[in-house]
């Protein structure tokens, strides 16, 4: 199956029935994603006149991963979804479980990025100039080394509270999708919330620093969703282990606790490799 030619940029703000489109049309495969690690597939998607296109990875092309249980991946990323749209950021674009032409597998909203969008850059230099976030120094070859930043962005920070709620051991630069609308999304999270601290990002800029006060707010909510009767808890059961929705809740607490951003542990990579 060949790599999918380039789809020409559309508007990437979901419909509101995104969901209902992605779980009950019929999946059409055009052609595989050759850069995931997972088979990832680019499909269309139609129903009832209606047709959009998207990204389905089946259970059955998930490889086998030391630290997280086989067939899961695909859960992991819905849930993901499901604790995005909670906190109100819309940060991942609609993900649904479903049956599809090679089984059971996630199928998720394709959005195309604006390329011209710089979230990322390697500077000359010790500090990051202002708008930007010190990641921290990566070779650049003859033994040169350069600052890796990121964009000092609010949608960033987001998606870094987020991320530190899911435990995301991922969060690469490629997993990074600016929209020419001005949205920012965030995929690829098929490792997530493991009970264990396996935090892994580009987007550490803001470690240490105080949560802002909308980020309070929103962990303030995900706490009330997460409670044992919670609406999230509820959906997220069918999803992940029990003992990953009580780690979520802790680290929901955690967060509120702190009122802060988390810091790399030391006990685990801090960035994931490669890191784009």
């Amino acid at each position: 199956m060949s790599a999918p030619e380039r789809i020409p940029p559309r508007s990437v703000t979901p419909p509101p029935d995104a969901a209902e489109l992605l779980a009950r049309g019929e999946l059409t495969v055009r052609g595989r994603i050759r850069e995931a690690s997972n088979a990832a597939l680019y499909c269309t998607v139609s129903h009832d006149g209606r047709d959009a296109a998207c990204v389905y990875k089946p259970v059955a092309g998930e490889r086998p991963l030391w630290d997280f249980p086989d067939g899961t991946l695909a859960q992991r990323e819905v849930a993901a979804y499901e604790v995005s749209e909670a906190t109100g950021w819309g940060l991942v674009p609609p993900t649904v479980l479903r049956d599809g032409p090679y089984g059971e597998g996630m199928c998720q909203l394709w959005v195309e990025a604006a390329p011209e969008a710089e979230l990322l850059a390697l500077v000359d230099g010790e500090e990051p100039e202002p708008g930007w976030k010190a990641i921290g120094f990566a070779e650049v070859g003859e033994g040169r080394t350069a600052l890796l930043v990121h964009a000092d962005d609010e949608r960033l920070r987001r998606l870094a509270v987020l991320d530190a709620v899911l435990n995301n051991a991922d969060r690469k630069g490629g997993h990074l999708l600016p929209t020419g609308e001005g949205r920012l999304y965030g995929i690829d999270h098929g490792v997530t919330f493991n009970v264990e601290n396996k935090l892994r990002t580009l987007l550490w800029g803001w470690a240490g620093e105080p949560l802002t006060w909308e980020a309070v707010d929103v962990l303030e909510g995900l706490r009330k969703d997460l409670a044992e009767d919670g609406p999230l808890t509820a959906r997220l059961r069918p999803l992940i282990t029990g003992a990953e929705i009580d780690a979520t809740r802790a680290r929901v607490d955690a967060l509120l606790a702190s009122g802060k951003h988390p810091e790399p542990s030391g006990e685990w990579p801090a960035i994931p490799w490669p890191p784009v």
